[in-house]
């Protein structure tokens, strides 16, 4: 499996490196920008108040850092592919299984959640008081997953040019967002009902914690999940031209994107609408133009949540088929998921990925009431990312103890080194405390072990004897 990566770019069974710098910074940014910061930071928002300010801070500080150990260890070792490489070599075998399945498990349900937000969005244009039937938005679901699988089915260049338009869409509509709501400050503008835009909305209705230590601690669960696909261009290792010069300024962008699309973004949405008026089950991004009775600006920006959530689905589609690639590859999967076509790409784990994908269609037709559908997929998803990023860090602590020599000539360190690596391992301890706070997502927590026994038993009974097999039959060579 460890192969030379930057001699393999013209194997016909390798990964190709065809994933520009453009195409990397934008995907990078698209995945900062997700269906949680879109539709979840309404409900997130009715829960913690202006405190959601605070809340994105302090979660995209500590992606920074945990993002800064993920780049110093890929670029210290250009034969990880992805981090089931680094967790295989690192940590050992279980853990490069344990990391390979579960973000393909946590991709999988991030897709349901996209559909059940699609479904969402698409009900902005039925009359007052009607919904799609559940057949309905079953038939909508499954049309999404196969259009993203065709998509995805083609090149994996086509799959960074979509995901860079789509990603500028949702870069020039925030801006604008931000344009408008600033301007709408300015000019004291007043909505045909409601109060006049001012920045002091964000701490004059009961402060800056107006729900308390509770609703504070309670929006960390749907901002997390706006985060879920931040560590993205850690699966694009081997189809990324130049990761010496391109990741560092994919990562070190990070801050940034948090402050202007994150905060100041719900900055202003909360000046021109004061957050105790914002509709839990909207996109408050939607629900600025409609107090502000600009509804053809409320279309388009609908239009762009729509085009996000798709771009979410995508990318989640793009990394599913690649964490399969990599198990295959090391016999943790079946092989013919390790099979790429003639474009290229692992169509075959394409498919079996989208398969999953379309139990969301099931899901919406059980489970019509979208905003519950959402809360669920989305609960599961964060707990398994935060088993994932926490293997991340245990990852850099384990590189730093077994190499410091390569830590030493990184020209690409991260900032606080071990210490720093302890520090967000008790912040994703302290995300899965809260995670049990909350009725909803207790269920969610409750039920995640089932996947550990899952994984424990297959690993047992299906990984370790073909590795068996594997090693004697290398003996016998």
């Amino acid at each position: 499996m460890k192969t030379n990566q930057l001699d393999d770019s013209s194997s016909p069974h390798e990964l190709q490196r065809k994933l520009s710098n453009r195409h990397l910074q934008l995907i990078a940014i698209g995945g900062a920008i997700g269906t949680g910061l879109f539709m979840g930071s309404g409900k997130t928002i009715s829960l913690a108040g202006p405190s959601i300010l605070i809340i994105y801070m302090i979660i995209g500080g500590m992606f920074f850092f945990l993002m800064r150990a993920l780049g110093e260890i890929l670029l210290s070792n250009l034969h990880y592919k992805s981090f089931i490489d680094m967790a295989h070599d690192l940590i050992g075998p279980a853990a490069g299984y344990y990391i390979g399945w579960s973000y393909w498990l946590g991709w999988v349900l991030v897709g349901i959640a996209d559909l059940a937000a699609i479904i969402n969005y698409l009900g902005f244009w039925l009359p007052p008081g009607e919904a799609f039937t559940p057949m309905g938005q079953a038939a909508i679901s499954a049309g999404c997953v196969l259009l993203v699988l065709g998509i995805n089915l083609l090149t994996v260049k086509l799959f960074g040019e979509i995901e860079f338009w789509f990603a500028l869409i949702k870069i020039l509509a925030i801006l604008g967002l931000i344009g408008i709501g600033g301007y709408m400050v300015f000019m004291q503008f007043q909505p045909p009902q409601g109060a006049v835009a001012s920045f002091s909305h964000v701490w004059s209705h009961g402060g800056m914690f107006p729900k308390g230590a509770t609703g504070f601690l309670a929006g960390f669960q749907i901002a997390l999940f706006a985060f879920v696909g931040v560590e993205l261009i850690g699966t694009m290792a081997a189809e990324t031209k130049d990761p010496e010069k391109n990741l560092p300024k994919a990562i070190n962008a990070i801050p940034t994107r948090i402050i202007l699309f994150y905060v100041l973004s719900l900055f202003v949405v909360m000046s021109v609408t004061p957050w105790n008026q914002i509709p839990a089950d909207q996109s408050p991004f939607v629900t600025l133009f409609l107090h502000a009775g600009i509804p053809i600006s409320a279309i388009i920006m609908n239009l762009v949540v729509l085009s996000s959530v798709m771009s979410s689905m995508n990318s989640g589609v793009f990394s599913t088929s690649r964490m399969l690639f990599g198990l295959a590859k090391d016999g943790q999967a079946p092989q013919t998921l390790s099979q790429l076509s003639k474009r290229a790409v692992p169509a075959k784990g394409l498919i079996f990925s989208c398969c999953f994908i379309m139990a969301g269609a099931a899901l919406q037709y059980f489970v019509p009431n979208t905003i519950e559908a959402f809360t669920l997929a989305s609960s599961l998803c964060v707990i398994l990312f935060i088993s994932i990023w926490s293997l991340i860090m245990v990852c850099y602590i384990r590189y730093r103890k077994r190499s410091p020599e390569l830590h030493a000539k990184s020209t690409f360190k991260m900032p606080g080194g071990v210490w720093m690596s302890y520090v967000i391992l008790a912040f994703m301890l302290f995300a899965l405390i809260i995670l049990s706070l909350e009725p909803d997502t207790l269920k969610a927590l409750m039920i995640s072990p089932l996947w550990l026994v899952i994984l424990g038993v297959t690993y047992q009974v299906l990984y370790k004897p073909r590795m068996k097999k594997r090693i004697q039959s290398l003996k016998m060579q």
